[in-house]
């Protein structure tokens, strides 16, 4: 098996998604296309050495559908003869793209690929994709579909954790991603996003709230409890009957924030770094994916992370750093919980609840982030992980080179 390495990874700001944020009037076309021209720029590679460009993309329909990559890459000046295609399987899309560049390298098929991802949550909304798993009787009565606010107040009551867990939680990570953005701890891989003449329309994340309190969060309904009723919470018990009943704790406030952004993640063998006179920052190491309870649903960091450490004969406590999706407090809560991780392992810059969450796009703008940390602080070793709706889950792990 050959090394893969990664090069470089670039990102956009995230911008707030609605039609008041300032990625609105960004293409999610224009997205993808600007990070692919910054990861040239920065690397000087010949575009036409990359093999493959692989894109998640969540809901890959009207703006976001027909093969994105595809267009991305001819938007982005690559030439006709670079290849590209789209990844769904929800949230963990765009780590998959990593994940599937990476394995084509060290089985030496390919020796270079970009992968990364993009959501426009501005322009094509959440669940406007619809699905089988949502709408078909024939399907949901064998397979009752649970969303994902409600699982994520299922595992809060399977695992103890309470509404001011969540909301502590919450706070800190707002926290923690102010102190980030100030100091410039984003910076190497953030790129300025630009309209159509060429002027910056966003330099910074644009979701974080500083300064946010307890008192702030207190005041946030639960945001899942209709949700609950509508049958849900019935649902939920028949799986788990040891308990009486679904405190819901979860709100927008100590959820992932919905934001438009988009990443891009140079992999390669080392004679392609070579001959480009790059130096690889890190090489991946192993990754994994499995499915576990769907009505539990996001359940899935936890095993796929013994799945990963299992193959590589390491523990837990052989890694520095873990970005864990934020996609609600109640994930890296239970994550940290089930491997005793010190606090100031996790999401050290925040995370998805502050800076939000570009479906298709996190998993490869958290990888980004775990890599300049870790260079940051020089240390070794650090594993990204996301769950996914349907109970799926992703994990990968680096180190340093």
């Amino acid at each position: 098996m050959n090394d893969a390495f990664l090069f470089d990874a670039v990102r956009t700001p995230r911008g707030k998604g609605r039609s008041s944020g300032a990625l609105h009037e960004i293409t999610p076309v224009s997205l993808s296309a600007q990070t692919l021209q910054a990861l040239r720029e920065r690397n000087g590679f010949d575009p036409q050495t990359i093999e493959d460009v692989g894109l998640g993309v969540v809901m890959p329909i009207g703006e976001q559908g027909s093969d994105l990559a595809r267009t991305a890459i001819l938007t982005a000046g690559y030439g006709d003869t670079v290849p590209g295609y789209q990844v769904n399987r929800f949230c963990v899309s765009g780590l998959d793209t990593v994940n599937q560049a990476a394995a084509a390298v060290m089985a030496g098929r390919i020796e270079a690929a970009i992968s990364g991802g993009v959501e426009s949550m501005s322009r094509v909304s959440i669940g406007s994709d619809g699905g089988a798993i949502y709408t078909d009787p024939a399907v949901t009565r064998r397979y009752p579909y649970m969303p994902n606010g409600v699982a994520a107040d299922l595992i809060a009551m399977l695992e103890g954790i309470t509404r001011e867990d969540v909301d502590a939680y919450a706070m800190e990570s707002q926290r923690r991603a102010s102190h980030a953005r100030a100091a410039g701890y984003f910076s190497r891989s953030l790129i300025p996003v630009r309209n159509m003449l060429g002027e910056v329309v966003l330099a910074e994340d644009e979701a974080i709230r500083p300064g946010t309190t307890m008192d702030d969060l207190a005041k946030l309904a639960p945001a899942f409890a209709s949700a609950g009723k509508q049958g849900f919470d019935a649902i939920a018990l028949r799986h788990y009957p040891r308990l009486e009943d679904i405190a819901h704790v979860h709100t927008s406030g100590n959820s992932s924030a919905i934001v438009d952004g988009a990443a891009a993640v140079l992999i390669g063998s080392r004679a392609f770094g070579q001959r480009n006179g790059l130096k690889p920052r890190a090489r991946l190491r192993h990754f994994a994916s499995l499915a576990s309870d769907p009505i539990m649903n996001l359940g899935g960091p936890v095993p796929v992370t013994r799945k990963l450490l299992a193959h590589c004969g390491l523990s837990i406590a052989n890694i520095d750093l873990f970005e864990v999706n934020e996609a609600f407090s109640v994930v890296p809560l239970a994550y940290q919980r089930a491997f005793d991780i010190d606090p100031a392992q996790l999401n050290v810059n925040g995370g998805s609840i502050a800076l939000g969450h570009p479906l298709g796009a996190t998993g490869a703008i958290l990888l980004g982030t775990l890599l300049d940390e870790l260079e940051r602080r020089g240390l070794e070793r650090g594993i990204v992980t996301l769950c996914a709706a349907a109970g799926q889950a992703t994990a990968t792990l680096i180190e340093r080179v």
